[in-house]
């Protein structure tokens, strides 16, 4: 086997393996459910932060003669997630236990889904630099976490691990697609989608870096036109949307490289190191035979009636795609414009609120506030601002902005002051002398003063030069930016054309 390329290999030779090579890509994705107590027992799952092993009773501990009992709102959020996403869920399920020892699974065995998921056969569209791709979503079914091993260093210098079980017993949603994804890039933005989406509908806050949503990819490659599935290996410990994309093409490179070099490929689980940028083998990869799944004794069939479908429909926020929707047809918005805000619940929550607070205003204008000024702050003070709630003075600061009573150079110190301290609009652009100069005279008074102090420009400008806008630039000093600029630049013209068609 020849060493493989790492995951900053040229975009030329991906490009190049892709040539010859199909990848074939699934994903599954276990996602943390947004619950007050655990799957089957009462237990708090807020347990961040809480000392090991406090948040445990005899069910989330696997003690002998401890039962459980179903949690509704688990079942519920994943019967949500399966109507989010078109998916049916069949007139009775079942529980299975799926069977297997670690040591972070107290019961040696997991209480989960296996021939009847409660959610099947749904779909997700996202958009990729390459257009939209659609990807079939094989289940969507509800299972238990397992604790959590922390690997450390005893007194006696030893490695030792160690077992919370806190997060045991966590209601746990397990998604899986069918083997629709073709690229890394495509396997990025599906996880990217779907976490939007358990958000949008309230079921998960999915957060990756707190191990509340998990990726893990089966990659397989094929040579182009063929149909049979290549073998797959299964790719985890991905820990950020970055990582799967990075982990995925690294994937599909060492595949290729390996099959290239004539070498045997082997089902198998390996895991990335962002560090290394590459996987590594972990184990030989199980089939379902190996889990030994039989019914769960404990739990009876569950029933899902149409009536308590029809009712958690009823509750569906706008999804995300159907906004992405809305804003480009009936508000006029980019496709670029209307990606960024709904993507970002702060930004959609602000351009709601602002245009609902004033409905003239342009959505485009609003848009660009939200998409540049907005975020970029946010982005600076790592939050949501102090003393600053949606729409807050937003809505007039665009429309004096709008109405050219204030410039734009002027309104975004103003806008930063309101966001960042929550210092309102009128306060500061009282304080600070905010306010455009708009009326002829005075404007025309500025300009001859700058043509006057600046006559070698004078002289590029009637050589041809482009000094326009350093014309504009100097008005805006003189004035500390309350020209307005389009005015200002009217008069600029009109006096240098003016002054030249005079001499000449």
């Amino acid at each position: 086997m020849t060493a493989p390329v790492r995951s900053g290999q040229s975009t030329r030779g991906a490009s190049a393996t892709l040539e010859r090579y199909e990848a074939v890509i699934g994903i599954e994705v276990h996602c943390q459910l947004r619950t007050v107590s655990k799957m089957f027992c009462s237990c708090s799952t807020a347990y961040d932060g809480a000392p090991p092993n406090s948040h445990t009773c005899p069910v989330c501990l696997g003690l002998p003669g401890a039962l459980p009992t179903i949690n509704r709102q688990a079942v519920e959020h994943v019967l949500t997630t399966g109507l989010a996403i078109g998916a049916s869920a069949p007139p009775t399920t079942r529980r299975e236990r799926k069977n297997y020892f670690y040591p972070d699974l107290p019961k040696g065995y997991q209480i989960s889904q296996y021939e009847i998921p409660l959610m099947a056969n749904g779909t997700l569209t996202f958009d990729t630099s390459g257009g939209p791709v659609t990807v079939g979503i094989r289940r969507a079914h509800l299972e238990e976490d397992t604790a959590k091993l922390i690997h450390a260093e005893g007194a006696d210098g030893r490695r030792v691990s160690l077992v919370d079980f806190n997060r045991s017993g966590v209601p746990l949603m397990e998604i899986v697609t069918e083997a629709d994804l073709r690229s890394a890039e495509a396997s990025r933005r599906y996880a990217e989608e779907l976490q939007l989406l358990l958000r949008t509908i309230g079921v998960s806050d999915a957060d990756m870096e707190r191990g509340q949503m998990r990726v893990e990819a089966n990659v397989s490659i094929r040579p182009r036109g063929e149909q049979r599935l290549g073998i797959r290996v299964e790719v985890k410990n991905m820990n950020s949307f970055r990582s799967v994309e990075r982990a995925i093409g690294f994937e599909i490179e060492r595949q290729a490289e390996l099959r290239d070099a004539g070498g045997a490929m082997v089902q198998e689980t390996r895991g990335w190191s962002d560090d290394r940028g590459s996987t590594y083998p972990m184990r030989t990869k199980e089939d379902s035979e190996d889990y030994r799944y039989f019914p769960e004794p404990d739990l009876p069939p569950l029933s899902v009636d149409r009536a308590w479908i029809e009712r958690l429909k009823a509750r569906l926020p706008e999804l995300p795609s159907a906004r992405r929707g809305r804003y480009l047809t009936e508000r006029g918005l980019s496709s670029y414009d209307a990606n960024v805000i709904v993507n970002d619940p702060r930004a959609t929550e602000m351009f709601e609120a602002v245009l609902a607070a004033d409905a003239s205003l342009p959505p485009k204008e609003v848009a660009n506030w939200v998409t540049n000024e907005y975020l970029r702050l946010l982005g600076r003070v790592g939050g949501d601002g102090t003393g600053f709630s949606a729409p807050g003075d937003v809505p007039a600061l665009i429309r004096l902005v709008v109405d050219g009573r204030i410039t734009k150079a002027n309104a975004k110190e103003v806008f930063e002051a309101h966001v960042v301290d929550g210092r309102r609009v009128e306060e500061v652009i009282r304080e600070r002398g905010f306010h455009q100069i708009s009326d002829a005279v005075s404007i025309d008074a500025i300009v001859d003063e700058v043509i006057a102090a600046n006559p070698k420009a004078v002289a590029d400008y009637r050589a041809g030069k482009p000094v326009i806008g350093f014309f504009v630039g100097q008005v805006m000093k003189a004035t500390r930016g309350q020209a307005n600029a389009g005015l200002a630049e009217a008069a600029i013209r009109a006096r240098l054309d003016g002054a030249g068609a005079g001499e000449g």
